[in-house]
């Protein structure tokens, strides 16, 4: 079936928003929240309504983590961390690293438009930090999950002062913005422990306008403190004191991580409509194919996941095609031109008319943080010395917890065992695009390996664990430089390094520039570790050894 790409700018109606006039600011150029609406708006709520009604936001909130999913994080993200590519596009998009501005300033604005606001409001206008303290926590999660996507894809944003001045909007250096995560994760599980030792352990609100976890405050624990696992990781290159500390308090928090499957964090992926991966495959016109590099480690992995994840190329409508039936993926920066058939490689595996029985569903919701990710964070603390639990284990069970997720779990064993590699790359219809695996790992653990060997064993398999997470994953590789990826075939970014270095983060849309050209010429000043290009490193991201 044809595939027809198109944008997709959807904004679920009917959910409030909690507006204040102080985030005027915010109201980036070319975002339909402007001054007008801010100052205007007639849903703006009393403190008595607002509280009355904050159990109506979150939910909403929690879906807004993925807003604009399709530009904020599958046109770009997606496929940088090797998992998915736009075969709809010819030259100068951003996978081939021409970049679009117009699908580049969502990954910014929308969550200045939602979910900064909607805190800072609940924060001004309502008691709810001291009538709900766990509530309020719960809050600070949500918004630290999703205003970390916007720093580890831009570096330097506006964040501690943000909504703070009508005439100004300064920057925070990601080591700050890094610092306030932690202290605002300090709040949420003092917080919620304080309440579970109370022998509160859920909020009064109905379970069902908490899509993530139903109100239970045992379970975001558990997520606060994997939360924080994740982000002390990524700063283990720049700041490792910091990093080992962060990590040792969440892995030795008493209300523990997520371990099983059961406490996976997840948004449903069309509550509100266009959110998440399903949706994007389905209503996006489903022209994301597979990526050449996960198509390569899965088959050489004999990865059980595989036809779970992906679809097999389908015929044109206009004849059969030798390929139909077999998976076929591209090397990032392909253009269409080469050759049309490209479009009707291997997509996600979503369920239709013709595949009823694929894995991606309506129901299926969108990973926020997994169990398996977190057993792979366990896996690399104990690599670097900072635990004594078993490296070995801890792999595993990521593995498995993923396996089970996917509901392969027969096949874990075999997988676990397995020391085949990854496979190379052949292109069926440009043999000049073909390439030669860049891996020699196995999946069966190496007790004898290097750690630098063990490094990229674990953060192999947690990139193939965190499918369709590309956001997380491309944060991985830039930080670890696993797995290893093939470069791309077309760089129309015009700097000739990024087909070695890859791109490490997304240049700032014009509208921020506008909104304050002081601030932001400051920040490429004085918070940025260069130009403002897709080669500048981030803060975390440092061009050195991992350990």
């Amino acid at each position: 079936m044809k595939r027809n790409f198109k944008y997709i700018a959807y904004n679920p109606k009917g959910k409030y928003k909690f507006i204040g006039i102080m985030f005027i600011a915010l109201a980036l150029a070319g975002c339909t929240k402007n001054f007008e609406k801010y100052n205007t708006d007639p849903t703006k709520l009393s403190s008595t309504q607002s509280v009355a009604i904050a159990s109506t936001l979150f939910g909403p909130l929690e879906v807004d983590i993925f807003d604009d999913y399709q530009r904020a994080q599958n046109l770009s993200a997606d496929g940088y961390a090797g998992y998915l590519d736009a075969c709809a596009f010819n030259q100068g998009s951003n996978l081939d690293y021409g970049m679009h501005e117009s699908w580049n300033a969502p990954a910014l604005g929308d969550i200045y438009g939602d979910i900064l606001p909607s805190m800072r409001s609940l924060s001004l206008t309502t008691n709810i930090k001291t009538s709900q303290p766990p509530v309020w926590g719960i809050g600070l999660l949500i918004q630290v999950t999703a205003m970390d996507k916007v720093t580890d894809r831009f570096g330097p944003v506006p964040y501690s002062k943000a909504g703070s001045s009508l005439t100004t909007t300064p920057f925070d250096s990601q080591q700050a913005i890094y610092q306030q995560f932690f202290k605002q994760i300090d709040t949420a599980v003092t917080n919620l422990q304080a309440a579970i030792s109370a022998g509160i352990t859920s909020s009064p609100y109905a379970a069902s306008t908490d899509y993530v976890y139903g109100w239970n405050y045992k379970q975001w624990l558990k997520y606060a403190n994997s939360l924080r696992l994740r982000l002390a990781m990524r700063i283990v290159k720049v700041d490792a004191v910091t990093a080992k500390a962060q990590a040792l308090e969440a892995i030795q928090n008493s209300g523990g991580l997520l371990e099983t499957t059961a406490d996976d964090a997840n948004v449903p992926s069309s509550i509100n409509g266009f959110t998440g991966f399903y949706a994007i495959a389905t209503y996006g016109g489903g022209q994301m194919v597979m990526d050449a590099a996960i198509q390569s480690y899965m088959q050489g992995y004999n990865d059980p996941r595989f036809t779970v994840y992906f679809a097999p190329t389908t015929a044109a409508p206009t004849g059969s095609s030798p390929y139909a039936g077999q998976y076929h993926g591209v090397r990032t920066g392909t253009y269409v031109s080469d050759n049309a058939t490209y479009a009707y490689f291997s997509t996600g595996n979503i369920a239709t008319a013709t595949n009823p029985n694929a894995y991606f569903t309506p129901s299926v919701p969108q990973p926020i943080l997994t169990s398996a990710e977190v057993w792979f964070l366990r896996a690399e603390a104990a690599l670097r010395g900072w635990t004594s639990e078993s490296i070995q284990t801890d792999y595993e069970t990521g593995i498995r917890n993923s396996m089970t997720k996917y509901g392969v779990a027969s096949g874990a064993d075999a997988y676990i065992a397995g020391t085949t590699t990854e496979a190379n790359y052949v292109d069926p219809l440009v043999p000049a695009n073909n390439a030669t695996a860049l891996s020699t790992i196995s999946v069966a653990w190496n007790p004898n390996g290097t750690k630098e060997q063990m490094l990229e064993q674990i953060i192999t398999q947690k990139w193939l664990a965190l499918f369709p997470d590309g956001q997380e994953a491309w944060a991985d590789y830039r930080r670890t430089g696993y797995p290893k990826l093939f470069p791309i075939i077309n760089n129309d970014s015009g700097i000739p390094g990024a087909v070695a270095l890859q791109i490490r983060r997304l240049q700032y849309p014009s509208s921020l520039i506008l909104k304050d050209p002081t601030a932001f010429n400051n920040a490429i000043a004085n918070l940025l570790n260069g130009p403002d290009n897709i080669t500048t490193r981030l803060w975390w991201d440092v061009n050195g050894p991992n350990f």
